[in-house]
């Protein structure tokens, strides 16, 4: 447990900084709410559990060194990155009835960590570069896991009170356009970023 700090610190940062995530879910809390919008961060946690399982057991690696995957895969994402930036981008202001359009999913947080390329990118950093418990592999990716999601849920509950703290800005319509338009570059641009590292 000697490299437990390290991966401690590693891991707030990876999970912490702004990627498709985090920003869609600070999104999320600003258009619906926090309250309704932890269907959406619950999915996003059991989606990155899932991820940390695909890439510890080396089965991504598997599916994309097949040849013409990995190109398919990249494409699948980036439509379903491109289409969350547009329903970002062109979410309507909110009124006094807010909160009645339908908020993101739990299958829609799940269904964006398993195409987050960052998500892939860090799990993968962080389960190759730390050993938490040495000699005993099963034991090692369970508190790698259990640390990690403690980790997500924590970092993910302060991107969706940032982003709750912003649901007034969503009650103007110049200032909901605004605020919209940069999310979804931001969100484009972190998937950029994370596909071209």
């Amino acid at each position: 447990m000697e490299q437990f700090p390290g991966f401690i610190l590693a891991a707030v940062a990876l999970a912490g900084s702004p990627g498709p995530n985090t920003l869609s879910l600070a999104a999320a809390a600003a258009a619906f709410g926090a309250r309704r919008a932890v269907g959406y961060l619950v999915g996003q946690v059991l989606g990155m559990t899932a991820v940390m399982a695909i890439v510890a057991s080396g089965l991504m690696g598997l599916v994309l060194a097949a040849p013409g995957i990995a190109p398919a895969v990249t494409a699948a994402a980036a439509i379903y990155f491109a289409y969350l930036a547009w329903r970002i981008a062109t979410a309507p202001p909110l009124d006094d009835d807010a909160g009645r359009g339908k908020a993101p999913s739990i299958a829609a947080g799940f269904m964006l960590s398993l195409v987050n390329p960052k998500g892939y990118a860090a799990m993968a950093a962080l389960f190759s570069s730390f050993v938490l418990v040495r000699d005993r592999m099963a034991l090692d990716f369970a508190a790698k896991t259990i640390v990690l999601a403690a980790i997500i849920s924590a970092v993910n509950v302060v991107w969706l009170f940032a982003g709750s703290a912003l649901t007034r800005c969503f009650r103007n319509a110049r200032a909901n356009r605004i605020v919209n338009i940069a999310f979804a570059a931001l969100l484009l641009g972190s998937v950029a970023i994370a596909v071209a590292l």
